[in-house]
């Protein structure tokens, strides 16, 4: 599981804290689109930047522990994509672009799918994940895999983001003492840290909005059903999802068109093609919040006084930019925080299950024996946090034709939809907006992440609707996120909105690399 291959001396490894410069194209500035311009005109080769991120990971990795592992076949990939631009045969806007992929997404190449766990270091799956599938098509280079929270975050109340077995506890690279959040923490840290152009990221509620708010980068929620699950170890299928995360609003609408689209294994997906478009940066558009009306969401679970000094600052830029701001409040908050985690215990174990059932390769043949994993490797998966989540999820029948387990999930999926629902039509709204993370808090090793997670990203996650967060501000050193809510499939509405804001606030700035903050 070690960061490679060796790296040829074709450029000079990337300094710490350095400016992310390859051929005189500032990395900070580009998007994916100035980087085609530049490899159809000569300037830059896939190769060519391909083996920039390979140096900077080498360079900074040992500070952050993003990346599990780079693959071994990135500079072919790269190779093969500039071959065919030569032949004047592109695929597309992700042609040649190295994307870096969450370690619970399934590749059938020389990378283990680990979920940041040595239970599943000998797995084999047969196949790509969906999502994995799609950038292979879009000619996408597929560089490594990022660090996790282990398991996606299911497995302690007093787990760490960031934290696997595998690759150890990923850093914030605004401040290294402070987490990155989780369960994308690595593709959060890697997007924002320039170790690769873009990543993938996967949310059952939480889990790519908190790290990309944290990590001063923007995110995308997708709905359930935009992007197929197929091929991503599971916590649950109700919830679960792939989605983009990027420096800009506009490589994040270019790789979210790149991973969504019908997949016969996920019948989700097949219900919501017609949703599923192939270019998002058409919606993009610097005036969209001209006479739109925002909902204000300020008393979500968690959020801080400094949060919310911040937020409302941040209100007033979108009534600058021509918004109407709407105090709202969104309602069945304890109606989802009632049944959500209970309903995920029992699916948990019935996803997880199949899944394994699946995948090929030397690995536990179910929840519990993976449990028994744990317990005779303690020493090494349980050294900070142990597994109760685990232990009360195998206590279920796993049967998602319990009328009990069934009674929870309709009661929190219908109380996401009808509180954002309701919340929208109600009010007349275009989308609400809501405080996404809380300045990053202190890792602690053992102690857990300590309730400082900041609520908004619920309603969105459990009632499957879309969520996009873009940086805000910042708190001294540490970076804010806000997230845009609104209806399911509203994706292009939202990352309209997402990029006004982004363009008239530029709210994002490099990391720092700070050892510490008093």
């Amino acid at each position: 599981m070690l960061v490679g291959p060796a790296i040829t001396a074709a450029s000079a490894p990337a300094v710490p804290g350095s400016s992310p410069t390859v051929a005189g194209i500032d990395l900070e500035k580009a998007t994916i689109p100035d980087l085609q311009r530049a490899m159809d005109r000569g300037r830059l080769s896939s190769v060519q930047l391909t083996l920039f991120y390979l140096h900077r990971i080498r360079a900074l990795n040992p500070k952050l522990n993003a990346v599990i592992t780079t693959n071994p076949d990135a500079l072919r990939l790269a190779f093969e994509s500039d071959l065919r631009r030569q032949r004047h045969r592109t695929k597309g806007a992700m042609d040649g672009i190295p994307v870096l992929v969450k370690d619970n997404i399934d590749t059938a190449d020389r990378q283990a799918t680990t979920a940041g766990s040595f239970a599943l270091a000998k797995s084999r799956p047969t196949r790509d994940a969906h999502a994995v599938s799609r950038l292979r098509d879009a000619g996408a280079v597929i560089l490594g895999k990022a660090n996790m929270s282990q398991w996606a975050g299911y497995r302690s109340f007093n787990g760490s983001s960031g934290w696997t077995s595998v690759g150890g506890q990923t850093n914030n690279p605004y401040v290294l003492d402070r987490n990155p959040c989780g369960s994308s923490s690595g593709s959060g840290v890697a997007v924002s840290a320039h170790l690769a152009t873009v990543a993938v990221g996967t949310e059952t509620d939480g889990s790519i909005v908190c790290p990309s708010g944290q990590n001063g980068i923007v995110g995308v929620k997708p709905s359930l059903g935009l992007v197929s699950q197929s091929g991503v170890v599971p916590i649950t299928a109700k919830q679960d999802t792939v989605g983009p995360m990027a420096r800009n609003v506009v490589d994040a609408a270019i790789l979210l068109a790149a991973l969504n689209g019908p997949d016969r294994r996920d019948p989700a997906t097949v219900d919501a093609a017609s949703h599923a478009l192939r270019d998002y940066t058409k919606f993009l558009k610097p005036q969209s919040l001209r006479g739109k009306r925002i909902g204000v969401w300020r008393d979500t679970y968690g959020v801080t006084p400094e949060t919310i000094a911040k937020f409302d600052k941040a209100v007033q830029e979108l009534r600058r930019l021509g918004a109407t701001p709407v105090d709202v409040s969104i309602p069945y908050i304890d109606i989802i925080d009632a049944n959500e985690f209970p309903a995920i215990r029992t699916e948990f174990k019935h996803y997880l299950n199949a899944y394994l059932a699946s995948t090929g390769g030397t690995h536990p043949a179910d929840l519990a024996g993976l449990i028994k994993f744990n317990e005779d490797n303690a020493a090494v998966e349980m050294k900070y946090f142990a597994h109760e989540l685990w232990v009360r999820s195998q206590a279920t029948n796993g049967d998602l034709n319990d009328p009990a387990y069934k009674a929870l999930r309709a009661a929190a999926t219908s109380a996401g939809q009808r509180g954002l629902d309701e919340t929208l039509r109600n009010h007349r709204l275009d989308a609400i907006v809501s405080p996404t993370n809380n300045a990053a808090w202190k890792t602690r090793l053992g102690v857990g992440d300590g309730g400082l997670f900041v609520g908004s990203s619920g309603p969105a996650a459990v009632a499957g609707y879309a969520n996009v967060t873009v940086p805000m501000a910042f708190d001294g050193a540490l970076p804010l996120g806000m997230s845009f809510m609104g209806a399911k499939f509203s994706e292009p509405d939202l990352l309209a909105l997402a990029y006004a804001f982004e363009q008239g606030t530029k709210a994002r700035q490099l990391p720092k690399f700070l050892p510490t903050i008093g």
